[in-house]
């Protein structure tokens, strides 16, 4: 071995060896099926070490239950369709896709996609990731546009999806709807304001809005049927100020008595509470904000602006006619767009929605089918779900995402579907294949042009997976998914989308095949910039690319720190954690060198000697009931706990404790018989295989690149495919450990000494007396008197059971100790 560790060279090397010889290939191993539902990353810019973070611990996850035995089935996807991609596109090339054209910008999505996952596969490749390469996907691709859009319809053949003119959230500035689910709240000043509107008689009423540049659209005023204020403004009319038009005065028991004036204006539309009003009194629809953000040429003074502007411009007006009596500042919530974090407005289309509200029983029921790591994460799903108020809504006005596979008759309405045997289809560049309507034969048939919601797809990543495992184009909608593959063993996902990713994968499942996607759900955190924001391809706080810290850092080291996580919660990244990643690389380097001066020098027995001694036995018992509390840490996913107990197993006992104990063993032989050194060497290199393996899933290049030279002989091609069962094989003596712990406090208390006097640690001593508590022990003490003499630099051991003391002892220039135990 190299005096140094040199990851530059060593880990592309690694790398090249676990592609040239398929390491990670399911084919290669024989044991039960662990599939695991990786997050496909979103194609929309590059990767943080965000993303390093929480992918990173996916495969250190994948990595154990490999060597425990599994056949891991391990894809990779890439999420490049829907919004988040057309974003970065227009981002990027500084183009609108409103302006450029349909195709053409369909096009350029395409390229950025293909070169991005290009990139991101480089990266994860780099990072040590150990996925099948050779099984990716991407969400764009005419195999999953298949299977997304034969899920729609099988939907709408199931009555679970229709098709209606609804008011629903929409983002004026991506220029599309969105689901509740992609709703954020947040607290934003604004005033309150008092305005006057006059009933026919002149009689003034006073109505209070965060919302003025909204009276365009007003369509009613609402008071509580039980306020006596307002009881007599029954079946009245009222006019809108500025525009002049009048509205009916209603009750209805939502509105809030004591907040205002008690009197509301309905407007279609400022928030949810107007939407359900509008419905109840079948109100008319008055828009008055386009999908640009403008607002219509129908608003008059107001026609062209955006809502700021709008804003301010209707309380000049309202000033300027004596109609504003009062403004107060507040804070209020209101609804953002989580992808660009502006304001949301409320928009009726004709849009696709999946019914879900009918079924929030079942899906709540479903959480409990589920094992949730931690467990507590739960907990906001069944949040989320109690607090659903919507439908979701599938339909999204982007161009780069999968079509609804529809046309439409304009004369009578009739929604007309696609072939099963022809997906994917894009009916804006085919044809109705039936040429008329089938409902009442006319030719005047219209494709529909929306695109569907991201997550609509991303939805059915169990069954793009089974596709992969299967090899074989058949739909698994419509075969029967075999009971072995679904539900899947694990879906690894971030916290913030258990709403949106975990929730409807969960929900089509169920609708799909009346199961759960997967046993497992495994929530990891996020990784915090400063000011505890989360780092993010949208925000300007992404600096620690993880190319950078690349160039500076191992892989390994950095895989060290994210290991460091813990499930669900968030960190806030530490260089810190990289360097004593490094610093546990180099340790393990220079221990294994050390080992290897056994391995090479001498003879290592191929089977175990029938007596290894009380120190041999004690590193062997102390590996083994190490790794019995690692499995049991990660049996629940929690592979930083287990990677504690590994340290402590590593630095303190194997490093600290057992190198030294053996050292002299090595250095001089000939004070020693053979068969105790023989035993050594069987020890420590067994010893070694065993922290290698634990090792393994955490830092797969420097075990990989120790095992290659110290363990080739194992009859395996990589570390990688040694599997627990034949290495970490049941080895318990407490006996000897109890013995080693004697004399690993003989040990300490001969160094303490040695320090306190200002004594190098190799300062020979002239005896070493132990006062044993009993002869039982001194005698077994007295058996380990090389050993003893060794580590302690004792030119003589005498162990008895005289009453003494610990003490450090000087006669002339010669030092003798006594130790009590």
């Amino acid at each position: 071995m190299d005096k140094r560790y040199d990851h530059t060279a060593h880990e592309p090397t690694a790398q090249q060896r676990w592609e040239r010889e398929q390491t990670y290939a399911p084919e290669n191993a024989q044991g039960p099926l662990f599939s695991i539902d990786t997050p496909p990353p979103t194609v929309s810019g590059s990767l943080h070490i965000g993303h390093i973070f929480s992918y990173t611990q996916t495969d250190i996850i994948a990595r154990y239950q490999r060597l425990a035995g599994h056949t891991v089935f391990y894809p990779f996807g890439f999420d490049d369709n829907g919004l988040p991609t057309e974003r970065y596109v227009e981002k990027k090339h500084k183009v609108s896709a409103h302006a450029m054209g349909r195709s053409e910008f369909i096009k350029l999505c395409q390229q950025e996609s293909a070169q991005a996952e290009k990139t991101f596969e480089e990266l994860w490749r780099r990072m040590g990731i150990s996925a099948d390469w050779r099984e990716c996907y991407s969400t764009i691709s005419d195999r999953v546009r298949a299977l997304s859009q034969e899920s729609f319809l099988r939907l709408l053949s199931d009555g679970l999806v229709y098709r209606k003119h609804e008011p629903a959230p929409y983002c004026t500035t991506c220029r599309t709807s969105v689901a509740q689910a992609e709703l954020d709240d947040a607290e934003k000043p604004s005033t309150f304001n008092d305005i006057v509107f006059t009933l026919k008689d002149g009689t003034q009423l006073i109505v209070g809005t965060t919302r003025p540049e909204l009276l365009s659209s007003c369509v009613a005023l609402l008071y509580h049927p039980d306020d006596a204020r307002y009881q007599k403004l029954a079946g009245k009319q009222t006019t809108v100020p500025v525009f002049g038009f009048a509205v009916p005065i209603l009750a209805d028991e939502a509105v809030q008595q004591d907040k205002g004036t008690g009197l509301v204006m309905c407007c279609t539309f400022g928030d949810k509470t107007d939407i359900a009003w509008y419905k109840k009194f079948d109100l008319p629809y008055k828009q008055s904000i386009g999908p640009d953000g403008k607002f219509t040429q129908e608003t008059g003074i107001l026609s062209g602006l955006k809502v700021p502007q709008a804003r301010e411009r209707i309380l000049e007006e309202l000033k300027k006619q004596g109609l504003l009596k009062n403004q107060k500042a507040i804070t209020h919530t209101v609804n953002m767009h989580e992808r660009c974090k502006k304001e949301v407005e409320f928009v009726a289309l004709n849009q696709w929605f999946l019914n879900i509200l009918e079924h929030k029983e079942k899906f709540l029921e479903l959480a409990h089918q589920i094992n949730w790591h931690p467990a507590y994460m739960k907990a906001r799903y069944i949040n989320w779900v109690e607090n659903l108020n919507w439908d979701w809504c599938l339909s999204r006005q982007r161009f780069y995402g999968i079509p609804f596979p529809v046309w439409h008759c304009s004369d009578c309405g009739e929604t007309l579907t696609a072939d099963l045997k022809t997906l994917p289809v894009d009916p804006q560049e085919t044809a109705y294949p039936g040429k008329t309507c089938s409902a009442c034969s006319s030719s005047n048939v219209v494709p529909d042009t929306d695109v569907m919601d991201t997550w609509n797809t991303s939805s059915l990543t169990p069954y793009i997976c089974w596709q992969l495992h299967a090899k074989t184009d058949l739909r698994p909608l419509a075969e029967t998914v075999p009971g072995s593959f679904l539900p899947m063993s694990m879906r690894p996902q971030a916290h913030d989308i258990i709403r949106t990713w975990a929730f409807y994968t969960i929900i089509k499942t169920w609708f799909h095949h009346r199961t759960i996607p997967w046993k497992d759900i495994v929530i990891s955190g996020h990784v915090l910039a400063s000011g505890k924001e989360k780092l993010s391809k949208s925000k300007n706080n992404n600096a620690l690319a993880p190319e950078k810290l690349l160039e500076r850092y191992p892989a390994d080291a950095i895989r060290f720190w994210t290991a460091s996580g813990t499930l669900g919660t968030d960190i806030t990244f530490s260089e810190e954690q990289l360097r004593i990643g490094s610093k546990l690389l180099n340790k393990l380097w220079n221990a294994f060198r050390f080992v290897q001066l056994f391995v090479q020098e001498l003879d290592v027995p191929t089977t175990q000697p029938n007596n290894l001694g009380p120190v041999n036995d004690w590193i062997l018992h102390r590996a083994h009931a190490t790794f019995s509390r690692y499995q049991t840490y990660f049996a629940d996913y929690e592979f930083s706990l287990a990677l504690h107990e590994l340290e402590q197993l590593f630095w303190h006992d194997f490093c600290d404790n057992y190198l030294e104990l053996i050292k002299d063993q090595l250095f001089n032989r000939d004070r020693y018989d053979s068969a105790t050194v023989a035993a050594t060497a069987w020890a420590v290199h067994t010893v070694g295989l065993r922290i290698l393996q634990l090792y393994a899933p955490y830092l797969p290049h420097v075990t990989e690149t120790i095992f290659q030279e110290l363990y080739q002989q194992q009859g395996v091609a990589s570390l990688h495919q040694t599997q627990h069962m034949q290495v970490q094989t049941a080895y318990e003596v407490p006996e000897s450990t109890a013995l080693v712990q004697h004399i690993l406090k003989i040990v300490a208390e001969v160094r303490r000494l040695k320090t306190e006097h200002q004594l190098a640690l190799r300062t020979e001593l002239a005896q070493l007396t132990v006062h044993a508590t009993d002869q039982k022990m001194a005698d077994a003490l007295q058996e380990q008197e090389m050993l003893l003499r060794g580590v302690t630099r004792a030119q003589e051991v005498n162990c008895t059971t005289d009453v003494g003391q610990t003490q450090l002892v000087q006669k002339g220039e010669k030092y003798s100790a006594e130790v009590a135990v």
